[in-house]
């Protein structure tokens, strides 16, 4: 039988295999989206970079950790500030704009009060329904 052949070793070395694969994946994976995050490198050298990691994938993706890591950390936290200010820049559109009922409940407190008249108020009605 194969399984009972399967010893303690062969078991670990298995598990230390993927775990390195995986964490090989997650370089590549990194070094792409920086790679492309770079809004300075020209589309040739990317291309370059990314035929070299096809390649020559060990040596390159050292390489490219030495000579360029040290932006890498600056790229991610410029493109996090700007994810951030893009979805604060929604949060604060969508919380201005008021609903039709709250707008309509300030309406009618405007006519009870009599800053507006019947017409001005049957006009903005129609205007924020329409």
């Amino acid at each position: 039988m194969v399984l009972a052949s399967y010893q303690l070793g062969d078991a670990l070395l298995t598990v230390a295999a993927i775990f390195f694969f995986v964490i090989w994946i997650w370089i590549l994976v990194v070094i792409l989206s920086d790679l492309f995050r770079d809004h300075e490198l020209s589309g040739w050298l990317k291309a370059v970079w990314v035929l070299f990691l096809v390649f020559i994938p060990f040596l390159t993706a050292l390489v490219y950790l030495i000579a360029r890591g040290h932006g890498m950390r600056d790229r991610a936290i410029a493109e996090q500030a700007e994810a951030k200010k893009q979805f604060d820049q929604y949060v604060q559109t969508q919380a201005a704009t008021a609903s039709p009922a709250e707008e309509l409940h300030k309406l009618s407190d405007l006519k009870d009060k009599g800053a507006i008249s019947q017409e001005e108020f049957d006009a903005a009605k129609a205007k924020l329904l329409a």
